[in-house]
Formats: C-alpha cells, sequence, structure tokens
C-alpha cells in the first residue's frame, strides 16, 4: 500500500477545506451549537450538490458515485477539523454502511439513493442507557413477522436523532438482534434532544412504544453487520481526530509564533518548542494509523477489525492530548469562552468515549489478536 494520497484524493482534501473554511467557520459552528437539534440545512444541500460528499462512498448502483473508504475518511478528516455541525457521520457512515453490510437488496435500492442525494437523513440507534455499543448489550424488542413488526423499548445517544429521517434500530428478536428502520414520524415514536458537553454533535434520546418497523435483511445477518458498521466507524472516528490534531497543532504553533512573553516570541522557549514537537510526533503517528485503516477497510481486508480498534484508541487520545497541549501553550486565553480550544477539547473528550472508551478498544484488541 502507499501511504500518501493521491492527486486526486489531495484535490479533493484541499476543495474541501477551502469549502469548509468559507462555509463553517467558527462563527457558524457557534451558532449551530445553541440549538439542540440544529445544523447548516444549507450547508448539508451543497455539500450533496457542489461536492456530492454524501454520494461519495455508495455504490453506483443506488445512487452514488462509487468512490471507497479511504475518501470517506478524507472527508471525515476535514470535518473534524472545521467540527463543520452536519449529520454525516451518522447518515453516510454510519447508516449507509450498515445497509451496505446487511446485503438486502431492496431497502438498499429504497434508501440509499435518498441518502446519497442528501434529501433523506438516517442514523443508527443501538446505544442505550447503559452506553454500551455492543449488539450483545441491546434491550430493546420486536415482535413481529413478515413486513408487520413493533419495536418497544429505547435507544440512547443516538446521533443527530431529532433530526433523521430514517433510523435503523438494533433490536432483539427472541434471544437474536435484528435491524429495523423505522420512519421519524412513526407512530409511538418519542425523541428526546440530549444536553451533550459537545455542543457540535447532536445526540437524542429515542423511545419505541409499539412503533411500526420494517426488518432488514436477516436476523442472522443483522449481528455481524453491526460488528464491521462498528469497526468502519471507529475508523472514521479516527479520521474525524487526526483533522482535529491537526488544528490544534496549527492552532498551537500560529499562537506561539505571535505571543510575547519577556520580549520574546514564546515559541523560541524550549518547554513550548517540546510541546509542538510532541504534538507532531502524536500527529504524524496518527496519520500513519489512520491511514493504514482506511486503506484496509478500502479494500476489505483482513486487518480491519483490529486496526480498526488500534486507530480509535491511539488517535482519539492523541487528540485529546494535543488539544490540551494547545490549551496550556495559548495559557489563560485558552480556557476561555471565546477561544475555539475548548471546543476541540471537548470533541476530543467525546471521541474518546464514543463507540467505547480507548480501555475497551485496546482490550478489543488484544481479544482479537489472541493476548
Amino acid at each position: 500500500m502507499d501511504f500518501a494520497l493521491s492527486d486526486e484524493q489531495q484535490t479533493l482534501q484541499q476543495v474541501l477545506r477551502e469549502f469548509l473554511q468559507a462555509k463553517s467557520p467558527e462563527v457558524a459552528v457557534r451558532e449551530q451549537m445553541e440549538d439542540p437539534v440544529g445544523f447548516d440545512r444549507a450547508l448539508w444541500t451543497q455539500m450533496a450538490q457542489q461536492l456530492g460528499l454524501q454520494s461519495l462512498a455508495i455504490p453506483e448502483e443506488f445512487g452514488g458515485s462509487g468512490f471507497g473508504f479511504v475518501e470517506l475518511g478524507i472527508v471525515s478528516e476535514e470535518l473534524g477539523r472545521s467540527l463543520a455541525v452536519t449529520p454525516f457521520f451518522a447518515s453516510c457512515v454510519m447508516a449507509s454502511h450498515l445497509l451496505l453490510a446487511l446485503d438486502d437488496q431492496q431497502a438498499c435500492s429504497d434508501y440509499l439513493p435518498g441518502l446519497a442525494s442528501g434529501e433523506s437523513i438516517a442514523t443508527v440507534a443501538l446505544a442505550e442507557d447503559s452506553g454500551s455499543w455492543q449488539p450483545s448489550s441491546v434491550a430493546a424488542t420486536a415482535t413481529g413477522a413478515d413486513d408487520a413488526w413493533a419495536i418497544n423499548g429505547h435507544k440512547s445517544f443516538v446521533l443527530d436523532g431529532a433530526v433523521a429521517d430514517l433510523i435503523l434500530v438494533a433490536a432483539r428478536v427472541e434471544g437474536m438482534v435484528g435491524v429495523f428502520a423505522v420512519d421519524s414520524g412513526a407512530r409511538g415514536l418519542a425523541v428526546e434532544p440530549l444536553a451533550t458537553m459537545d455542543q457540535t454533535r447532536k445526540q437524542a434520546r429515542l423511545t419505541f412504544a409499539d412503533t411500526p418497523a420494517r426488518l432488514v435483511g436477516s436476523v442472522e445477518a443483522a449481528e455481524p453487520a453491526l460488528l464491521k458498521m462498528l469497526d468502519l466507524a471507529a475508523i472514521a472516528v479516527a479520521a474525524e481526530a487526526l483533522g482535529g490534531t491537526g488544528m490544534v497543532l496549527d492552532m498551537a504553533v500560529d499562537y506561539a509564533k505571535v505571543r510575547e512573553q519577556f520580549g520574546r516570541k514564546i515559541g523560541s522557549f524550549q518547554a513550548i518548542k517540546h510541546k509542538c514537537a510532541s504534538m507532531l510526533v502524536e500527529l504524524e503517528s496518527s496519520r500513519s494509523a489512520t491511514y493504514y485503516a482506511l486503506w484496509a477497510a478500502s479494500v476489505g481486508h483482513d486487518d480491519v477489525p483490529k486496526v480498526a480498534c488500534l486507530a480509535k484508541a491511539f488517535c482519539v487520545d492523541a487528540f485529546l492530548y494535543a488539544c490540551g497541549e494547545n490549551i496550556q501553550i495559548h495559557g489563560g486565553i485558552g480556557f476561555t469562552w471565546e477561544h475555539p480550544a475548548h471546543l476541540y477539547l471537548k470533541r476530543a473528550k467525546n471521541a474518546q468515549l464514543f463507540l467505547g472508551s480507548s480501555d475497551f478498544h485496546r482490550q478489543r484488541l488484544a481479544d482479537r489478536i489472541g493476548i
């Protein structure tokens, strides 16, 4: 494999970075943070119509562009760098890839074209109040047969659950777990937006009371599909963390070049140099882990379950470390609400816990490699 991006991938990255700098600056991010369910629908539409981002990794037969997971990772990296408030992760990473993993051709034909065009938003409802993202922890139930199913129970920490048009719900069926499609306006569905530490990543709690649902794929195929989706989502979180780490390093270096103390730029102080050098080492290590994981996911390599755990645990911890160092370099101003440093710190902490903590993923890696 080649760790370097191709010319086309570099162009995608540059175009997307310029687009997000223009369309989702810090002031826009802060405005959308105020609304617990808000995101910039105009930005979402432009992402679909001008750049085709929602369709990027969806197969052409379902209305997509047919690119791979590397390109999706590049988008995730740039979204993580800008903290753009969009339902991209929920809809284009989690829901789209769960539908593909379930291999239900009719469901893919029904749902993926709308997701590819950006006209529809989807999410995955898996975790419950326990906070576990593992299918084995699912307690919500589904009863019925054929096309007549009803779901009872609740789901917590559902990304963009308050704005999704389609919700893919994991529910227990006679000791197994199935995935069910629920429309946002379905009877018996109650949505409660959650107050979150990271206000750039919206979450909701969903309650189901005999809510009509459609079984997607087979019950037997659901748990492997959920585990595959979780691995791909973990890699995308690592890519987002990589983007965030790069941004806070740039932020720290830029400040160190202009801030003066004792008549000298603080960037000339050895302690500041060491902090920036350590952040750079973490950034480049994260880049290697993330790009290998993206490549493995794009070609369906057997290493995906292992590198997903490794990349997620390492990259989000490196992101959190870099955020802390960035605040230290900025000094007093780095602790203020007015400075963006805290926005990245909150995203890093959210990423560390999302889909399971770093300790969970390290243990999972140890289990998967047999130690």
